[in-house]
């Protein structure tokens, strides 16, 4: 993934946070050398390290992987996707919007694979809706089947996760979160 956003955005927010590299590992749980790493866009962070991230900013994951030029709920607009090294391709649909509190996202699963997502922040919730194909989601701690067409409403501040059929699977993936820290 090559993506400068990514990069800028950590460390806009850390230095906005007024934290150290040392500090926000704390706050994080993502070492000092990798976000360093990041920041300097030596590495391509996967998705479980940008949402260790998010969370330990209280932000949500657009604050990371969004466009700064693009307005928050900005709408007739094309976003880009992000391929995660090994993992999931995700479109943002729509970026964050403070005054709903959502993001979403468009997620494709490639044919049998799975993606287990760790907790995210206290208070966030998501909402799969099925576009094509056939998946499962893990909440408390089992698989739910989906068809297209078909959705489902779970607390993702516990462990959670998609997998898909043979055919893979895409589905739109909305997160509401109860409070946010705030992103300019």
């Amino acid at each position: 993934m090559t993506d400068d956003s990514i990069p800028l955005n950590l460390r806009e927010i850390r230095n906005g946070a007024g934290f150290s590299l040392s500090r926000a590992a704390e706050a994080t749980g993502v070492s000092k050398a990798m976000l360093g790493q990041i920041e300097r866009g030596e590495s391509s962070p996967t998705i479980a390290t940008l949402w260790k991230i998010a969370k330990g900013f209280h932000l949500p994951l657009t604050a990371l992987i969004g466009d700064a030029s693009q307005p928050a709920g900005a709408s007739g607009r094309s976003f880009r996707s992000v391929q995660f090294p090994g993992s999931i391709a995700v479109k943002m649909v729509f970026p964050f919007d403070p005054v709903l509190g959502a993001e979403t996202f468009h997620v494709s699963l490639r044919p049998g694979q799975c993606h287990q997502s760790q907790s995210h922040d206290t208070g966030v919730t998501e909402e799969v809706f099925v576009l094509e194909g056939a998946m499962e989601v893990l909440r408390d701690g089992g698989w739910v089947p989906l068809d297209a067409g078909q959705g489902l409403r779970f607390a993702a501040d516990q462990p959670h996760g998609y997998r898909s059929g043979e055919s893979g699977a895409a589905f739109l993936n909305m997160h509401h979160y109860r409070q946010v820290a705030g992103i300019a």
